[in-house]
């Protein structure tokens, strides 16, 4: 049996922190896993540019609200339902990750849990698991299954690597030059055309 597994910023949603990052006009926050390899060192630096700013969960959450996912994404997860299982591995948080799913159709989603104080500041986060996307492929495969994956940033490159099947999704040129041999794809088509052939 095979389990489909995406990322979801930057391939079913636009950017979580570049979207807050343009709304509140903090540019610094526009880094994302596209820029850092290391998600501890990016989210350290994230958490200290919301307490600079006095910023809360509730501040984000706003933004988050009146994101919508990207055009055709939607079609993209319903064209993937009689095909296979379908799971989004993603390193946002449980806190971000709610409005975008209802917008998707409530598509399963594993994900991390942000540590919110009594005011609504936030004061740090627990990843789910130590290399969530790895460590969730691998548990996959022991269960039986096999995986295809997809995303568009460094922290997606494992379990590309350690799928059965693997795809850039409108990824950078830097990544596509690093790992010439994951085929890049631009569009839903061609991404739902990749994970036909090797199903």
């Amino acid at each position: 049996m095979n389990v489909v597994c995406l990322d979801l910023e930057g391939v079913l949603v636009p950017e979580i922190w570049i979207a807050v990052a343009e709304r509140l006009g903090i540019e610094e926050l526009k880094r994302t896993t596209r820029d850092e390899p290391d998600y501890d060192k990016l989210m350290s630096y994230r958490l200290g540019l919301l307490d600079e700013h006095g910023l809360k969960l509730k501040d984000i959450q706003d933004v988050i609200a009146q994101m919508e996912p990207m055009e055709g994404a939607k079609g993209f997860l319903e064209a993937l339902h009689p095909l296979a299982q379908t799971i989004i591995i993603s390193d946002t948080f449980s806190q971000f990750a709610k409005p975008l799913m209802e917008k998707l159709g409530w598509p399963t989603i594993f994900c991390n849990e942000l540590e919110v104080s009594y005011d609504d500041k936030i004061t740090g986060y627990k990843m789910r698991c130590e290399k969530s996307k790895l460590t969730t492929v691998r548990a996959l495969h022991s269960a039986g299954l096999e995986t295809i994956a997809s995303g568009d940033s460094y922290n997606d490159v494992d379990m590309i690597l350690y799928s059965k099947a693997g795809f850039f999704f409108r990824t950078t040129d830097a990544l596509k030059e690093q790992y010439p041999d994951i085929p890049a794809y631009e569009t839903y088509d061609e991404l739902l055309t990749a994970i036909k052939g090797v199903l």
